[in-house]
């Protein structure tokens, strides 16, 4: 009886049918990437070399993406028609994107691009089977494997990736429509201050009136010369001395 449930387990998981499953597990890029996650969409460092030698040249290499809680219920698809959409998301927990031929991810196309999950706005809520890449609805988590399907159903997978949070955007609602309160001890600190400063700017200001309106000083012997004004005075003649004058009056 243990060797049919086995059997059935491996199957309900692809085990029996010939599915590898590969040690990668997909990771976001390690260098400096602007918006690298954000509230909507995050990176994912392209899968090179990972499906060489195991996804077959007609197969696509597809993107499963996951709620974190929900990814170990998640059943890979038997044929490309039965790929779950982006619109059931919501519903499944579960969808599966960004189909790219098993070449494009060979080492011999090697680059430094990476995928952006969720980029594509116009997907809108698609519900049909087509793949999209839509925005992601919430922050998550969200686990992802890459997943090679083939015609005959699914040749290799990778391993789940550790749980990715996106950013959460600010709701109005949580903003404070005025700014906290202060303490008191800070109230008083701040007043002291405000009032120090307040005293020293009067303070400077009365330093600067009183040097600009304080008389310039001059030099003593030069200011009491120019104050100074001499005026002439009627000298009379002095009296002649006697015998001059006797002399005087016979010559005339």
């Amino acid at each position: 009886m243990a060797l049919p449930r086995v059997l059935l387990a491996l199957a309900g998981t692809g085990a029996a049918a010939g599915l590898v499953l590969l040690p990668y597990v997909p990771r976001a890029p390690r260098q400096a990437l602007a918006g690298k996650v954000t509230a909507t969409t995050f990176a994912l460092d392209k899968p090179f070399c990972v499906f060489d030698g195991y996804a077959n040249a007609t197969d696509s290499v597809w993107l499963a993406v996951a709620f974190a809680n929900a990814s170990a219920a998640f059943r890979n698809p038997a044929s490309p028609a039965a790929v779950p959409p982006y619109g059931e998301l919501r519903a499944a927990l579960s969808y599966m994107t960004l189909e790219t031929p098993a070449s494009a991810y060979a080492c011999r196309q090697r680059s430094d691009a990476v995928l952006r999950v969720g980029s594509d706005t116009a997907c809108g809520a698609e519900s049909g089977p087509a793949p999209c890449n839509g925005p992601l609805p919430s922050p998550g988590p969200y686990r992802v494997k890459f997943l090679a399907l083939g015609p005959r159903g699914p040749t290799a997978e990778t391993r789940w990736s550790e749980p990715i949070v996106l950013r959460r955007a600010c709701s109005p609602g949580t903003l404070e429509p005025s700014p906290a309160r202060r303490g008191s001890t800070t109230l008083v600190i701040a007043s002291v201050l405000a009032g120090l400063g307040a005293a020293l700017a009067v303070g400077l200001l009365g330093a600067v009136r009183a040097q600009l309106c304080r008389p310039r000083r001059r030099d003593p012997a030069a200011g009491s010369f120019a104050r100074s004004s001499y005026r002439t005075h009627h000298i009379p003649p002095a009296p002649a001395p006697p015998g001059k004058a006797c002399a005087a009056r016979a010559l005339r």
